[in-house]
């Protein structure tokens, strides 16, 4: 017996208990609606997630080829268009994950309106994100069952056996749309008390993945940037402790915590570390320092001086009354970040660069993992990038190096289209392309994600679309550019009634009133003419 026909029997047995009152009820509905209805919190979903990027992360260590991926989505909608299309294309989600981009909750999803990404949104904004995603993305399993079962009762009618052991078989292993979210928290939006509340909120909405960063609270800035303030690894660290008792409170005890470090581009810190005993994380953090060795005659009034071996230094101090490090001392500094976080129960790393290049990431990387060998980077495939220039710039260089003539590009202005179809703009379209498999291979990147393509595809199809149909096009600009392409390229939306709900309605509807059901998807239904 399948496992649908087996539910089936289950609560045709809780109904016979009930009584006559219960006759009315269908079993094969109430297991059609479980079904449909996989997971009942947010809990089961960060567990049931959780298990999965686990497993992931065991099979990345065990094969480097397997790094996962994921988009940043602004709404519980593009999420779930996004797994519908993975799920079209690819035939599962296997390793396709979510990001919750925090720039995008500040850009898009703020009482406030538009805010740049420097925590100031609602907190509560990122875990309301979360649930919003989810439910979409549990919409899209109760839609796409509900097209298996009619489907299953179309073969039933007809008596064909063999659809309808198919049918039972693929609702039997249906594969849910519900992947794992890595959800960004910030810099925990206050101190570690708030970042454990914080987290507790994402974690209940569903997130098994939480990403947090070394910026001041109150001073966070996007990591791409400048301004970019850090605190000291006891500070971090606690943050990061936090995050944990979070996830073990709730039970989701396998969470996974992102340790992200901005030290790559933050030149300040707001405070000097303390430093217990010589050689400590304190100690460490306070050698980065920009300092000037001084004698006590020679300090101000109301300088800030540190003893460092039996010197006395005073640290370079801005009017702002932030402290900076040495120029120069990014790379180590990230390194040891990522070690600190590591040693402090982080599971994943997340290091912010200038520019995407293989060899930077790689460096860092090999650092780290001097120390801790398993060390899994998540890295920020991001839109502040100019992707095209720094690849075109990087092909360019290797030429050089390689005594390749030149001379028939400018560097300077290597974004110009003239060079859109030149033999090095195809070199650089190669790295591109295979920069993740790179990264993955040589600097152990277990996740790539873009922190907000959907922003874009959303500006750029928008534009297109307003240029003609307020255009000469007119109406055309979106039957030829839009509902023709949903048609061509079989887009689920087209039939946008289906997509909101609307069958899964007329379902309910009749096993709540059976036959004198009023359903909304009649022969006078418009969204007929797309079948």
């Amino acid at each position: 017996m399948s496992n649908y026909q087996s539910a089936i029997e289950a609560v045709r047995a809780i109904k016979a208990k009930a009584g006559d009152s219960w006759g009315a009820i269908n079993p094969e509905s109430v297991a059609r609606m479980r079904a449909q209805n996989q997971f009942k919190t947010g809990l089961d979903i960060a567990q049931y997630t959780a298990d999965i990027m686990r497993a992931d992360m065991e099979a990345f260590d065990a094969d480097n080829t397997k790094y996962t991926q994921s988009l940043g989505c602004w709404h519980g909608f593009v999420g779930q268009q996004k797994l519908i299309s993975i799920k079209k294309h690819f035939g599962s989600t296997k390793r396709r994950y979510l990001y919750l981009s925090g720039w995008m909750v500040a850009a898009l999803r703020s009482e406030f309106g538009p805010l740049p990404d420097q925590s100031m949104h609602e907190k509560t904004a990122v875990a309301s994100l979360v649930e919003e995603l989810y439910t979409f993305l549990r919409q899209a399993d109760a839609r796409e069952l509900g097209l298996l079962f009619g489907e299953l009762d179309k073969a039933v009618a007809a008596d064909d056996q063999a659809k309808v052991k198919e049918l039972q078989d693929a609702i039997d292993n249906y594969e849910t749309h519900v992947v794992p979210i890595i959800a960004d928290i910030d810099a925990g939006f206050g101190n570690a008390e708030a970042t454990y509340l914080m987290a507790k909120q994402m974690i209940e909405a569903g997130a098994c993945a939480l990403q947090i960063e070394n910026q001041v609270a109150d001073e966070k800035q996007c990591g791409h940037q400048d301004g970019k303030v850090t605190v000291p690894h006891a500070d971090f660290h606690a943050k990061i402790r936090a995050l944990r008792h979070a996830f073990l409170e709730l039970g989701i005890d396998n969470g996974i915590i992102v340790a992200r470090t901005d030290s790559e581009g933050a030149g300040l810190t707001k405070e000097i570390a303390v430093v217990k005993e010589p050689g400590d994380e304190g100690d460490i953090y306070n050698s980065y320092l920009d300092v000037e060795e001084i004698d006590v005659s020679e300090m101000n009034e109301g300088d800030v001086v540190i003893n460092r071996g039996g010197k006395l230094v005073r640290p370079k101090r801005l009017p702002s009354g932030l402290y900076q490090f040495r120029e120069g001392t990014g790379h180590e500094r990230c390194v040891f970040d990522c070690i600190g976080a590591l040693n402090a129960g982080a599971d994943l790393l997340w290091i912010e660069t200038a520019v995407p290049t293989v060899h930077e990431i790689k460096g860092m990387m090999d650092d780290v993992r001097k120390v801790h060998p398993n060390a899994k980077l998540v890295y920020n495939n991001s839109p502040s990038f100019n992707w095209t220039l720094n690849f075109r710039q990087q092909a360019y260089d290797a030429w050089v190096e390689e005594g390749k003539d030149v001379s028939a590009y400018d560097r300077n202005d290597l974004m110009n289209a003239k060079y859109d179809d030149s033999e090095l703009s195809a070199e650089a379209d190669e790295r591109t392309r295979t920069f993740q498999a790179d990264t993955s291979r040589e600097a152990n990147v277990f996740h790539h994600l873009i922190t907000l393509p959907t922003y874009h595809t959303t500006a750029l199809s928008v534009d297109n679309l307003a240029k003609e149909y307020f255009g000469e096009a007119g109406m055309l600009g979106y039957v030829k550019n839009v509902q023709r392409q949903e048609i061509r390229q079989g887009i689920a939306c087209v039939k946008h009634q289906n997509m909101s709900g609307s069958d899964i309605g007329d379902a309910h509807k009749e096993y709540f009133a059976g036959e004198n059901a009023l359903k909304a998807g009649g022969a006078k239904n418009t969204s007929n003419q797309f079948s």
